[in-house]
């Protein structure tokens, strides 16, 4: 197992990837913080990883309060004594605007979940992590900060935000042992996808066909593979890659 025995806190453990990253991390052998604003979700997913014979535990935690951030570090240590990963999921996604006429006030929201959000997390466990001289941070991006989307401006300016941040820790952290990276993920099938999909009624299978055909790998990857991309970068495989952007799209964006 490839996270055997590592404390590794989740953030957005929410619907999609969130869930799936925290359910595969218990069965690569994490011991997993799972960690979202909504108590009763992640205790639901801490429980499911519990019932699997994992180890886990429900922080709730608002990335946009730093002593809550604190308090989400503080438990792993609690809990476990170390913190050996940290996944920077959580988010919040602006409405489908063009950018002239976005609100200031949504823009502002999506800055502060998920790029200071993410600092505030990363601040949260680099003091720990510079003790042990060892730990690794995986900030979860998106492929819209590579290719643009018209509408998804505002998420996709946040995100691109968090892509300099894992390449400015990196640098600034050298020598501590602590790595920082950025998994940019694509379009990904999930539940909220499918649900996305399902709105459109008759037009849903189309609309699926033809998305699967424009990616190279032939289909929409499935947002529980997708994470194994998170997992990899945690582990000790990459245990020589800091500052990276990995693109996790099947091939959706092929980058140079």
């Amino acid at each position: 197992m490839i996270l055997q025995d590592k404390v590794v806190i989740i953030t957005g453990a929410g619907p999609g990837m969130g869930q799936a990253m925290c359910r595969g991390a218990g069965r690569e052998g994490a011991k997993v913080v799972v960690s979202a604003r909504s108590r009763e979700a992640i205790e639901a997913i801490a429980h499911d990883i519990l019932e699997a014979g994992g180890e886990a535990i429900a922080v709730p935690c608002d990335v946009a309060q730093t002593d809550q951030c604190n308090a989400l570090a503080k438990a792993a240590l609690d809990k476990w004594g170390r913190i050996d990963g940290l996944v920077n999921s959580a988010y919040y996604h602006p409405d489908w605007t063009e950018l002239d006429t976005h609100s200031i006030e949504q823009l502002l929201t999506a800055m502060d979940v998920i790029a200071v959000g993410g600092v505030r997390m990363a601040q949260a466990v680099i003091p720990t992590m510079r003790e042990q001289k060892k730990g690794a941070i995986v900030n979860v991006s998106t492929l819209a900060s590579r290719k643009p989307m018209p509408g998804e401006g505002g998420y996709a300016m946040a995100k691109a935000a968090l892509n300099q941040m894992s390449r400015q820790l990196a640098v600034e952290l050298t020598g501590t042992g602590i790595r920082v990276n950025t998994a940019l993920m694509g379009w990904m099938m999930g539940a909220p996808l499918e649900q996305y999909i399902q709105s459109l009624g008759d037009g849903a299978e189309a609309f699926r066909q033809q998305r699967s055909s424009e990616i190279p790998v032939g289909h929409i990857p499935p947002d529980a593979d997708c994470a194994k991309a998170v997992y990899f970068l945690l582990s000790d495989y990459a245990s020589e890659i800091t500052g990276a952007a990995l693109d996790v799209n099947g091939g959706d964006w092929v980058a140079v």
